[in-house]
């Protein structure tokens, strides 16, 4: 086995959630999605694409008329990216892994704005490459900020590639339009391709149908590629779906990459992607209004808290919030599960900045399931 490899983490989301195994009226808010179901005329799709016998290879680079379908989407929010430069994926992890496969050579430097979500910079990693993690801080009222100074002395000549995600899991942190405009000229200086992990853009409690995104400032010859996700805006987590936007002339490429990987994504699934963008527009606003009163119901609470310290996210489907005593979060995050009945993500798993910190997904149909789990924490802290 490669050394590499070896020195991966495993997940520590995965072991709180292990650790819950077997214990009854668990309240679990430790996996970053909701509690309801994929919409019915999804998963009518894909049951008929199926049932048509849909069973077979599909292009690389995915269905026609769904990467098609994914231009006028991406237009109608940030401008048509124009022709070719769309690609069909497996899931969004894999389009995140397909463009490091792109980019990264070993040896090469990469940053990365943290904390962040595990597979993120474990990536890089995997590929060889050198990661640099340039932190996040939090506010006092909670909220995460970006140094952006910091971040652009972190960039050099020498850094082959600058990791964003941003609306920021777990934090919420998101970048404004004048950060991306200094770090997108920045990087054009610098010759640093940025790599844009934009999944959670919809999922926006900003002006706006969606968050600011590269895609509005940025031109097709740009070093910048943007990877988007059915996951999180049309509760698709379980279908593996995800998108790839990349400058002009490098499909061929990334074709080969697909077919090294996966081959393709499955017809049925394409197709429930489909049915999903046609029902865009009406779906994903009364989504993201159900978000945002989970949002508004939780937060408040774990701010009224003695001594917690809770932020009110801009985007994302997560509270992440620091309570007193909780500084061994993937300890405090066992206990609560094991004495409490309440799952929580332990900051630690997004890197050394967030330690002592926990994430809740506040993506539940149910407010009253939320103020639940607010009333175990604070059981679990003697109030």
């Amino acid at each position: 086995m490669r050394e590499a490899i070896g020195r991966l983490p495993g997940s520590q989301i995965r072991e709180v959630a292990n650790a819950g195994l077997g214990i009854p009226d668990v309240l679990a808010f430790w996996f970053g999605e909701s509690d309801e179901v994929t919409p019915e005329s999804v998963r009518s799709a894909a049951a008929e694409s199926l049932l048509r016998g849909e069973t077979f290879y599909s292009h690389n680079l995915g269905l026609a008329e769904l990467r098609e379908a994914l231009r006028a989407y991406t237009a109608g929010l940030h401008g048509d990216p124009g022709p070719d430069r769309i690609v069909v994926t497996s899931s969004g992890v894999t389009a995140l892994m397909t463009a490091m496969q792109l980019l990264i050579d070993p040896g090469d430097e990469v940053v990365v704005v943290a904390p962040v979500w595990p597979n993120l910079p474990a990536q890089p990693e995997i590929l060889g490459a050198r990661v640099a993690r340039v932190p996040l801080a939090p506010d006092s009222s909670g909220n995460w900020r970006l140094d952006l100074q910091r971040l652009i002395s972190a960039v050099t000549p020498s850094t082959g590639l600058l990791l964003l995600n941003a609306p920021n899991n777990p934090t919420g942190w998101t970048m404004t339009r004048d950060e991306q405009r200094m770090l997108l000229e920045h990087c054009r200086r610098t010759g640093t391709w940025i790599v844009a992990d934009e999944v959670y853009d919809r999922v926006w409690f900003g002006v706006g149908r969606a968050a600011p995104s590269f895609l509005d400032i940025a031109s097709p010859q740009d070093r910048l590629v943007v990877v988007h996700s059915f996951s999180k805006s049309f509760l698709m987590t379980g279908w593996r779906l995800g998108w790839l936007v990349l400058p002009a002339g490098h499909l061929d490429a990334v074709g080969k990459l697909i077919e090294f990987n996966s081959s393709c994504a499955p017809v049925f699934v394409q197709r429930g992607g489909l049915a999903a963008l046609g029902i865009a527009e009406e779906f994903v606003p009364q989504l993201v209004a159900r978000l945002k009163l989970g949002r508004d119901t939780l937060c408040p609470a774990l701010a009224a808290l003695p001594g917690v310290l809770s932020g009110t996210p801009l985007g994302g489907m997560y509270a992440f919030f620091r309570v007193p005593g909780a500084d061994d979060s993937l300890a405090f995050a066992k206990r609560l599960v094991a004495e409490q009945g309440l799952g929580l993500a332990p900051g630690a798993a997004f890197g050394a900045e967030g330690e002592g910190w926990l994430r809740w997904c506040f993506a539940s149909r149910d407010p009253a399931r939320l103020l639940a789990g607010v009333g175990r924490l604070r059981q679990a802290m003697g109030l």
